[in-house]
């Protein structure tokens, strides 16, 4: 990729239980205009690493071609699982060990989704400490609590 990416996608999920209500959130900033495009949206029931992996969904399916992109994530788990773990789970046939035994991979509908989606960019991955001030994150969470305040 080259240093400067084309796309930055700033993401953010919430939920206020676990299960419960939650948000999406994310911000597309294109480095070579300077325009900016943020959505939200929400679930009555789910859970936060759901909310974590549709924000990312749905920031990589609002691009309209193929893009280098720089994902900014506070989410370990959806950094870790599409750098890292995505492939021994494709491998093995999305299966995971789970105390010893294999079990289908937690959110496999959204990993998949996101499988096809990472495909078809040229994507990096930039992990950040949330609610540590970073402007973008601090929008994307805002705007994820907001959608789950919506089902309260």
């Amino acid at each position: 990729m080259k240093d400067e990416p084309e796309t930055i996608l700033y993401t953010d999920g919430a939920c206020s239980g676990n299960p419960g209500p939650g948000g999406w959130a994310f911000v597309l900033f294109h480095c070579p205009t300077g325009k900016r495009m943020e959505s939200s949206g929400g679930e009555a029931e789910t859970t936060n690493n759901r909310m974590e992996l549709q924000a990312v969904v749905e920031g990589l399916s609002a691009l309209k071609r193929s893009a280098s992109v720089r994902l900014v994530s506070d989410s370990s788990y959806v950094l870790n699982g599409l750098s890292t773990w995505m492939k021994s789970w494709k491998a093995n046939g999305w299966r995971r060990k789970e105390k010893g035994r294999w079990a289908e991979v937690k959110n496999l509908d959204l990993w998949k989704k996101l499988d096809e989606l990472v495909a078809l960019h040229d994507v990096e991955f930039e992990w950040i400490k949330g609610h540590a001030g970073h402007k973008e994150n601090e929008r994307c969470d805002e705007l994820a609590v907001a959608e789950w305040h919506k089902f309260k």
